[in-house]
């Protein structure tokens, strides 16, 4: 009997620790479902503490703490069985916190001086350096609006990849398909079609997390424009568009 209550006591504690924690914290908590002892109410399968600054979730056994203004938002997911047999922490004023979701978008233009792939890692941290500064967690999204052109991350040192990238890909799609009968859309040259397959095999958009005010990415890698034409597509050249999007929070 004594061994139940020091644990019952030893939860009740770790949970009203973790409750005055998240006051202070701007991410997420994870906590055993056990320490957070919450009935739910069967009517609206949620329960409100006016005396909090989270919301909690289960999943896989574990519970969720994000901060929010003013609540706890307990889900059906936490056993309805559970009464709450600790009492309720002290009322506190409301905490706000700077957890603001920032959205930015804009487009660039880029000129790949010939076919091939290109490092664009300087240009893309250029264009955006103002607007990433202020988040301090979030996704950066780059979408290339072109159909023979491509997108990925890559090796940022020696250059010899990039060529070598080249290379392989004409291997992957060579130009001779448009000759043998392989492809039918050959009108528009013998890099056009090849160009629409590179650019659905290497891709059209990236996801670069965002931290600290900056592009995550590793020490080695590099953002790369693979240019697939030698004119450039419609209206000549080899300028391409990038709609570069940030989400996150400060």
């Amino acid at each position: 009997m004594l061994r139940h209550q020091l644990q019952h006591q030893r939860h009740c504690l770790i949970y009203h620790l973790l409750v005055i924690l998240s006051y202070f914290s701007s991410s997420f908590l994870l906590v055993p479902q056990r320490y957070c002892r919450l009935t739910t109410n069967t009517a609206t399968n949620t329960r409100s503490i006016p005396t909090a600054a989270v919301r909690v979730s289960t999943a896989g056994g574990l519970a969720t703490i994000l901060l929010t203004p003013t609540f706890i938002l307990a889900s059906s997911s936490l056993s309805s069985s559970s009464s709450s047999s600790c009492p309720d922490p002290p009322p506190t004023e409301t905490i706000m916190t700077n957890n603001i979701p920032r959205w930015y978008q804009k487009t660039i233009s880029i000129t790949a001086p010939s076919r091939g792939c290109h490092l664009i890692t300087s240009e893309v941290n250029k264009a955006i350096r103002d607007e990433i500064s202020t988040i301090r967690i979030g996704m950066a999204n780059l979408f290339i609006q072109h159909t023979s052109a491509s997108l990925t991350v890559n090796e940022n040192a020696d250059p010899d990849v990039r060529r070598d990238m080249e290379v392989g890909l004409n291997k992957i799609v060579p130009a001779s398909w448009n000759h043998d009968g392989t492809f039918k859309h050959t009108m528009e040259g013998d890099d056009d079609m090849p160009g629409h397959m590179k650019s659905s095999l290497m891709g059209i958009s990236l996801n670069i997390p965002i931290s600290n005010g900056r592009l995550a990415l590793g020490t080695w890698q590099g953002i790369y424009l693979n240019e697939h034409r030698d004119q450039g597509g419609w209206g000549g050249g080899h300028t391409r568009n990038i709609v570069i999007t940030l989400q996150g929070q400060s």
